[in-house]
């Protein structure tokens, strides 16, 4: 099969590597822009460019993907099959191109959290247990018939990013035993069953990483899980962005207001919820570098409220 990747991040690279590991065709890789980063907003390289160029396989990196120039191209290189790894939404026009489709490797177990942000929104829900799905893309984004599933557990302080890095090996795996099995035509197509249950997986804003203190502390630490390492749930201290990325949980009744703060200015910070006490493990103030809390209070006298 002559195969055209498509994606952009790390957790895409992971894919691009077994299907060269595994003696796949890939004919050409198509990812983002090269974008300016950092503070010397130098021009900086998406993951999956990186390893293509490393390992000789060609780079395609439209602006638009309608352009007529990279449409042609993608036409010449009359691929048999495309794959999606974390990139953006397709128009038909390209991801009906090929004629035996164009599979997508989304992280989860579909239909269930279909969007953006299915790692963390599954982390932030307190899961158990998620999984890969490999689907042939139609119109409607994350409907497609689904072709092979793996699940996996999620453990109960996980974060999202461990999570994403067990997740993007499995799905990468999956996505191999999924193209063998189209080349071997043993394969079956299972229409996605919906029900009233589904659950969603939008792109995170700003507001879905406010902490509101007037929730149980399962839900803030599975919050803080679900937002690590990035983008961070966000509270704050002395007026200051305090960005949260590990916590633990202490489950206790008490008679204080919710987001009241308690420290001994040396080992520990917690502020209370409804049902106990959120110890914060690992934080980031603005203007600070990230760091354990017993370093942050060495350097940080807090007042309690």
């Amino acid at each position: 099969m002559r195969i055209v990747f498509m994606g952009t991040p790390d957790f895409a690279v992971a894919s691009l590597d077994a299907l060269i590991s595994n003696n796949f065709n890939v004919v050409a890789v198509v990812t983002a822009p090269d974008k300016p980063a950092g503070r010397g907003l130098k021009m900086s390289q998406s993951a999956v460019k990186q390893f293509a160029t490393a390992h000789n396989i060609p780079v395609l990196q439209p602006h638009k993907l309608k352009d007529s120039e990279f449409i042609d191209i993608l036409k010449k290189l009359a691929a048999d099959l495309q794959v999606v790894v974390a990139f953006r939404m397709l128009p038909e026009i390209v991801w009906n191109m090929p004629p035996m489709g164009t599979i997508n490797v989304h992280g989860s177990l579909l239909p269930q959290y279909r969007g953006a942000a299915p790692i963390n929104w599954a982390v932030i829900n307190g899961e158990k247990t998620t999984g890969v799905t490999t689907f042939k893309l139609k119109h409607e984004i994350d409907t497609g018939d689904i072709l092979l599933q793996e699940s996996m557990n999620i453990g109960e302080d996980e974060t999202a990013t461990e999570v994403h890095d067990r997740m993007k090996i499995i799905g990468a795996n999956l996505l191999v035993k999924t193209l063998k099995q189209l080349e071997e035509g043993t394969i079956q197509e299972q229409p996605q069953q919906l029900t009233t249950e589904n659950k969603h997986a939008p792109k995170i804003f700003t507001a879905d990483c406010q902490i509101h203190w007037d929730n149980p502390v399962e839900t803030l630490h599975n919050l803080v899980r679900g937002l690590s390492q990035f983008p961070g749930a966000i509270t704050y201290l002395d007026g200051k962005i305090l960005k949260v990325y590990r916590s633990k949980r202490e489950l206790t009744s008490h008679q204080f207001e919710s987001g009241k703060i308690f420290t001994d200015n040396k080992t520990y910070l917690k502020f209370s919820c409804t049902n106990g006490f959120l110890h914060l493990l690992e934080i980031q103030l603005e203007g600070k570098k990230r760091m354990p809390i017993s370093d942050f209070l060495r350097g940080y006298t807090i007042q309690e409220n």
